[in-house]
């Protein structure tokens, strides 16, 4: 044994002086980076040739996950910040693992909510935090992947990644302790949602989110490849502020003048590249492949997969990707109708744009992560949709008419006017609702409006009805 930790000692060199162990944070220039030395001591790196040096650990050093003790694992992350619990402290901050704490299970196994403070460790910051435990049905396979979690997010600081606080590694127990993150998964929010549809800029401001932090994976000093791209593992803090979680199937990436990993096929159906699934080959391109899909998911508010649906609609990539480029149809046919026209037409194909070429059937034509990052970044400045909500409009009486068309009434204390008028909605802002008027040309849209008076600019809501020009519509209005 003492022979393996001695092996562990010289792995350590490779991490910087001190056995500090690269937190590598946000978007800062590998020149510029921080790195963790130890205690609360922190180093700027500078564009030395000593800085190439100070990398993170690779889990690919690893020779072995059954070997590794506790101590040697502590050992490898004494820079890391990350903080090494004991079972008892893990059963205090989860109530004893109580059913009233249960968040959920997952192919791991079960997820509590705790609270954590500097009762339990001195300097540990008070937060509620979530404790993944290990379910030991899950084998050699599940520690590794556990192990996987430590290595890579103990390691890796990033605004975009979901911060692991520490673990627990005590006979057979293994645990994960988490920043707890109260909006849940983007599956959640796209898919399962009571409260109404996703809103269209959440929606972009979660795909830039993921972007960054996949750009930052790939750009690392030792690249990392995510390997398991997906809407569950896309968390949302209590700001929806996107962070990247469960790298359990994460690998290195190729390195030197190796153009790939070859590896056993791992993800989940419907996200893995295609490359991948065939040959067993995986780089950086295929977790850019598998964030096309879930830029396609929020923009079709559809699963990647979907049994329930025809045949030929079931796989979203296969039935979506040939409209991605033609405005008409994307808007037609793509376009989530829950979100009921409400987005950036030129935001919603400049999304659908950056989709289409990260699922190029070609690894070499998809973008990197970066590209994409600057590609989806101007989108949210995009505001050139319908909006609903306050905005200054002009109505014309015709033949002076106004006492027939316009009422005053008190609601709420207040002056109103209550005002029906027809309004145009332009094509290119129609929801897939509105595929009815085009099938339906004998078809009218309306708005009932309320204005209020408040001696400023009016503020009012809309909500638009639909009316068939049936004979006695038509009589009715005058037709």
């Amino acid at each position: 044994m003492a022979e393996l930790r001695t092996s562990w000692k010289s792995m350590l060199c490779c991490v910087g002086g001190g056995g500090g162990v690269a937190g590598v944070e946000d978007d800062v220039p590998p020149e510029r980076r921080r790195v963790r030395g130890g205690g609360h001591h922190q180093r700027l790196l500078s564009s030395s040739s000593s800085a190439s040096s100070a990398s993170r650990v690779s889990l690919s050093s690893l020779s072995s996950t059954g070997t590794l003790t506790p101590e040697d694992l502590s050992l490898t992350l004494s820079g890391s910040n990350l903080y090494a619990f004991t079972y008892a402290e893990m059963r205090a901050v989860t109530g004893g693992f109580s059913r009233a704490n249960y968040l959920g299970s997952g192919g791991f196994g079960p997820v509590y909510k705790g609270r954590a403070d500097d009762g339990l460790r001195p300097g540990l910051a008070a937060q509620a935090v979530a404790v993944k435990y290990l379910d030991l049905d899950c084998g050699t396979q599940g520690h590794r992947e556990w192990l996987a979690e430590v290595f890579f997010l103990g390691q890796l600081r990033h605004k975009n990644l979901v911060k692991l606080i520490g673990y627990c590694y005590e006979d057979e127990h293994r645990m994960l302790v988490y920043e707890y993150m109260s909006n849940g998964s983007l599956e959640k929010h796209l898919f399962k949602s009571l409260d109404g549809a996703m809103p269209w800029m959440r929606r972009m401001q979660t795909a830039v989110g993921a972007a960054k932090g996949l750009a930052f994976l790939h750009d690392a000093d030792t690249p990392v490849i995510y390997r398991d791209f997906k809407a569950s593992n896309i968390l949302l803090d209590s700001d929806f502020n996107t962070k990247l979680s469960d790298f359990g199937l994460a690998k290195d990436g190729p390195q030197g003048d190796a153009t790939h990993v070859t590896t056993r096929v791992m993800g989940t159906n419907g996200y893995a590249a295609p490359e991948y699934i065939m040959t067993g080959h995986l780089t950086d391109k295929s977790d850019v492949y598998s964030f096309g899909v879930v830029l396609l998911e929020l923009l079709s508010g559809r699963h990647s997969v979907d049994r329930s649906r025809r045949h030929r609609e079931q796989s979203l990539v296969d039935w979506t990707r040939k409209y991605l480029k033609k405005p008409d149809q994307l808007h037609r046919v793509v376009m989530d109708p829950a979100m009921e026209g409400q987005y950036s037409y030129k935001g919603a194909q400049e999304a659908a744009l950056v989709a289409y070429k990260c699922l190029s059937p070609s690894p070499k034509s998809r973008p990197s992560m970066r590209e994409v990052v600057k590609a989806l970044e101007p989108i949210l400045d995009m505001n050139d949709y319908l909006q609903i909500g306050t905005f200054v409009f002009t109505v014309v009486v015709e033949d002076n008419k106004k006492d027939d068309v316009t009422k005053t009434k008190q609601v709420d204390g207040e002056n109103k006017v209550d005002m029906r008028i027809e309004a145009t909605v332009e094509e290119k802002h129609q929801s897939h609702h509105d595929r009815y008027r085009q099938k339906n040309p004998n078809s009218a849209i309306h708005a009932d409006i309320v204005l209020q008076r408040d001696g400023s600019i009016g503020s009012y809501t809309t909500s638009f009805r639909r009316h068939r020009r049936t004979p006695s519509y038509l009589k009715e209005r005058g037709a």
